[in-house]
């Protein structure tokens, strides 16, 4: 499969179920749409439905289906986006994750407070393994 070659980092890091995921749906999407962002879209919208980020990888969620509002809009949706934050998740969730990632002020924030604090905790997590690896 020629998508397993070039993985994400953050999918790298991540078990290979989710990479397997993320690799057979861009290879069906390119075959498909051709070697664009719908391609890559595709795929990460499918790892979404299984898969929650969670620092800088993907951990399996405790329940399939989409992970936000963008998800359960389809293609044409226009809607926010979580990036990977799994919003549909319950409240109690979400706090252990935000302490998993050492959310400052986790326990007084609302759902919506949670998932963004987290998206932006994943955000920093992954941005300093990347530059662990291009150090390393």
């Amino acid at each position: 499969m020629p998508a397993r070659e070039n993985l994400p980092s953050t999918i790298a890091r991540s078990p290979e179920k989710a990479q397997d995921t993320y690799a057979a749906t861009l290879d069906s999407a390119i075959e498909q749409y051709g070697d664009g962002e719908r391609a890559h879209r595709t795929a990460l919208a499918s790892l979404k439905h299984s898969f929650e980020k969670v620092g800088d990888h993907w951990e399996p969620k405790e329940r399939r289906g989409p992970s936000d509002a963008q998800a359960e809009g389809g293609r044409d949706t226009d809607r926010p986006t979580a990036g990977g934050v799994d919003a549909n998740a319950s409240k109690k969730h979400l706090l252990d994750v935000a302490k998993r990632l050492d959310v400052t002020g986790r326990s007084t924030m609302t759902k919506d407070e949670l998932v963004e604090a987290i998206r932006k905790a994943n955000d920093t997590a992954s941005r300093r393994a990347l530059d662990a690896e291009r150090d390393g």
